[in-house]
């Protein structure tokens, strides 16, 4: 009995250890957006000094699908005040072309995003993050919950 108390203590602090060691991501609203560092499948957006939503996905990731036409909903109103949405994923170029052949994603999309996922501390997706025009995180969390509101904050 003892040895399994041992072995439990041992693993619950090494969970800890690496769960405290990842920033999470509510820890990020209110600080600067870090470079993305990501390959960009078509042209790469200018979002500099402009308001940008930053949605990381896959697509294997059911609720992640369904987030796609709602993204695709916000970058139609938004578009034209200037917002980016960039869907970005760490599968290969080649997996998210051909998943763009039956789900059209109508917003920038960049693969290689496993280094930045995990700066971000990234452990659940589809997880967005609403940047302003200042480059600072004005709101994080599910796409599916994000308002027009939230954006608005970005806008101004």
């Amino acid at each position: 009995m003892k040895i399994h108390y041992t072995i439990l203590t041992a693993v619950a602090l090494s969970l800890s250890a690496s769960i405290t060691s990842c920033a999470a991501p509510s820890d990020w609203v209110g600080k600067e957006l870090p470079a993305l560092g990501v390959e960009y499948l078509g042209t790469k957006p200018d979002f500099k000094g402009k308001p940008v939503i930053v949605e990381f996905w896959a697509t294997w990731c059911p609720p992640c699908r369904t987030s796609i036409p709602h993204l695709n909903e916000i970058n139609k109103k938004f578009k034209d005040k200037g917002l980016s949405v960039i869907g970005i994923t760490d599968e290969t170029k080649e997996v998210v072309e051909k998943f763009q052949k039956s789900t059209p994603m109508e917003y920038h999309v960049a693969v290689g995003g496993a280094a930045i996922q995990k700066k971000f501390g990234i452990n659940g997706i589809p997880h967005a993050f609403v940047v302003g025009k200042d480059g600072k995180i004005v709101w994080e969390g599910h796409p599916m919950s994000l308002k027009d509101s939230d954006i608005e904050k970005a806008l101004k």
